[in-house]
């Protein structure tokens, strides 16, 4: 039996993302909202390890987790703590901003910038913000398109979700546990990735002892709405290996 794959959505969107990954797909497969999105409650603290837990509560009995995002730093969480059969990190960092020698992430400042302007016009900053996914892929406007597309299919992302998850962003660092996951993974970036620049992934691969990396060389963030002809069968062969 094909093990159950769970699907794990970024900052600002909804597990509808994930819904041509999961028809491209031949297995069981669900993509919850995370808290605070859609109909799910919100959690305090809103932090990865909570947000893990409440993932786990529901989590099908031998899953793999794919975490796209602030979703794979969930996921990645998720895997440090908890026995899972698999684990897929598509375009994840294991610290959002650039802190201290770690230079694989966003400059704070910007990040500061879209926190500043969510508290007077949420809509404009989001859509932004998924505008800043797409750019330097060589896909951008319509991915763009299809990001701006699903944003508010299931309604419109609480104001204090989303600050809350930009807080995440600015404060989080994952590195300790990156070093604690010891089921198979597979990390699928972008070269052009500018919100998680590929050293992050080539960090991760490093650091996740049985890791492998999956670039691709025209992709910004999201390589699975960019590129799929070549997302889905990186990730049908993970799954072939690794799920059943």
């Amino acid at each position: 039996m094909s093990a159950p794959v769970v699907f794990l959505h970024g900052w600002g969107l909804h597990g509808g993302i994930w819904s041509a990954t999961r028809a491209a797909l031949d297995r069981p497969s669900v993509a919850p909202d995370l808290p605070g999105y859609g109909d799910t409650a919100m959690v305090t603290p809103y932090d990865p390890s909570t947000l893990a837990d409440a993932v786990a509560a529901t989590l099908p009995e031998n899953a793999i987790v794919v975490g796209w995002s602030m979703g794979g730093m969930v996921a990645l969480t998720l895997a440090a703590r908890r026995p899972i059969k698999a684990l897929v990190l598509v375009g994840t960092s294991p610290t959002f901003v650039n802190r201290g020698p770690w230079r694989h992430g966003l400059d704070p400042g910007v990040l500061a910038g879209f926190a500043d302007a969510l508290a007077t016009d949420y809509r404009a900053t989001l859509l932004r913000f998924l505008a800043l996914q797409a750019r330097g892929g060589d896909a951008a406007r319509e991915v763009i398109g299809r990001l701006r597309a699903s944003v508010f299919e299931r309604g419109e992302p609480r104001p204090e979700t989303l600050s809350a998850g930009l807080d995440l962003l600015r404060d989080v660092d994952l590195r300790r546990e990156a070093g604690q996951i010891t089921c198979p993974t597979l990390i699928v970036h972008g070269a052009y990735d500018n919100l998680c620049p590929l050293g992050a992934g080539e960090w991760l691969a490093q650091a996740i002892p049985n890791a492998r990396l999956a670039v691709h060389p025209h992709a910004a963030h999201a390589p699975f709405l960019s590129h799929p002809d070549w997302f889905y069968p990186q990730l049908r062969t993970f799954l072939d290996e690794f799920g059943t």
